[in-house]
C-alpha cells in the first residue's frame, strides 16, 4: 500500500480549511488512466488538481474528448479519493491570426466551459496565445473571441485567470495586467507563472504588486534566467533565432528568487490557487511532486496559519 503523504494535520472542519489551495498540475502524470489520476494525486499528498490538457479529456488545441459518462465517472473517482479540481486549464488558439482557427478555438472553449460546469468547477486558467510578431492582429483576434466568450464565463459563473506566456502576443507581465484591467470584468484576473519570470520582464515583486487584487493564481516551478551570460545562458542555433527557451524545474534548481516570490505573496495576502507545475522530470514525476508540495507548504506555513485566523475572525 502506498503511503498517504498528505499532511498529518490536514484540517477536517470546514472553517479550518486553508483559503489558499496548494494544487498539482498533473501533466507529468498524463499517462496515468484518467480514473486512477485522483487516487495517484492523493497519494502524492495533494487535495487539489489543476487539470491541464490530456489527450483523453481536454487535449491541446483541439475539441475536448470527454463525454457525459466520462465526466460522471471522473467525478466519482475524485470523490472516492477526496480530491477536488481547483481549476481547468485548456489551451486554444483563440488569438491566432488565422480566422478559421480562431473560430474553431471559440467552439472548443465553449465545450471546455460546459465540461468545467459539469465538473462543478468555478475556475479556468489559460494563456493569451497569438503571435508576438503579429501583436496588433493577435490582440484584435483576442477581443473578437472575448466578445463571444466573456458573456459565457459570466453567465456560468466561471472565473478566468490569464497568464502571459513566452511566444504569446503578450509576454510582459505588466502588459498582461493592463490587458486584464482593460477587459474590465470581475470574472477575469491575473496568473503569475514563476518559471516565466525572466520572459515577463524579470521584475517579479513589481509585477505582483502592480497586479494587486487581480493576482489570484500562481504557478510554481523554477527556471534559469535566459538573459544571463550576455544572453548565452542557452546557446541556440542558428544565431538570432527568435525561439523562447525556459523550463519548469523543481524549486532550487534554477534562478527564481523564492524568498522574494513567497515573501511578496505573503505581503500581498495572497489567498488564491498555488499550483506546482514542474515538467522537466517525467522519469521522477512522483518524487518531484512530493518535493514541490513540501516546499510550498514550508514556505507558506506561517502565513497560511494567519490566513486561517483572519478567516475565523471574519
Amino acid at each position: 500500500m502506498i503511503e498517504d503523504l498528505r499532511p498529518a494535520t490536514l484540517p477536517e472542519k470546514a472553517d479550518e480549511i486553508p483559503l489558499m489551495k496548494i494544487t498539482l498540475d498533473p501533466y507529468m502524470l498524463r499517462h496515468v488512466p484518467l480514473l486512477e489520476l485522483p487516487r495517484t494525486v492523493a497519494e502524492l499528498g495533494y487535495r487539489y488538481i489543476e487539470l491541464s490538457p490530456r489527450s483523453d479529456f481536454i487535449p491541446f488545441f483541439v475539441h475536448p474528448r470527454a463525454d457525459r459518462q466520462t465526466i460522471a465517472d471522473f467525478r466519482k473517482a475524485l470523490k472516492a479519493a477526496d480530491v477536488e479540481i481547483a481549476a481547468v486549464l485548456p489551451l486554444y488558439r483563440w488569438a491566432g491570426p488565422d480566422e478559421d482557427e480562431r473560430q474553431a478555438a471559440v467552439r472548443y472553449w465553449k465545450r471546455a466551459i460546459e465540461i468545467t460546469v459539469e465538473l462543478d468547477v468555478q475556475v479556468m486558467n489559460s494563456e493569451f496565445n497569438g503571435r508576438p510578431e503579429k501583436q496588433p492582429e493577435s490582440e484584435a483576434q483576442f477581443w473578437r473571441s472575448l466578445e463571444e466568450l466573456l458573456p459565457v464565463f459570466e453567465r456560468e459563473g466561471i472565473q478566468l485567470r490569464l497568464e502571459p506566456h513566452p511566444d504569446d502576443f503578450i509576454e510582459d507581465g505588466r502588459e498582461a495586467v493592463e490587458m486584464i484591467r482593460g477587459i474590465n470584468s470581475s470574472n477575469v484576473s491575473f496568473l503569475y507563472c514563476a518559471p516565466h519570470t525572466f520572459h515577463m520582464g524579470g521584475d517579479m515583486a513589481g509585477i505582483m504588486e502592480y497586479a494587486g487584487d487581480l493576482l489570484t493564481h500562481v504557478h510554481v516551478a523554477d527556471s534559469f534566467d535566459h538573459r544571463a551570460s550576455s544572453g548565452l545562458r542557452y546557446i541556440v542555433n542558428p544565431p538570432g533565432s527568435t525561439c523562447r527557451i525556459h523550463q519548469h524545474l523543481d524549486i532550487g534548481q534554477g534562478e527564481v528568487d523564492w524568498p522574494l516570490f513567497f515573501g511578496t505573496l505573503e505581503r500581498l495576502g495572497f489567498d488564491g490557487i498555488m499550483t506546482a507545475c514542474v515538467f522537466a522530470w517525467e522519469e521522477r514525476a512522483h518524487e518531484s511532486s512530493r518535493f514541490m508540495r513540501k516546499e510550498m507548504e514550508r514556505y507558506t506555513r506561517t502565513w497560511r496559519h494567519l490566513e486561517r485566523q483572519r478567516a475565523r475572525a471574519a
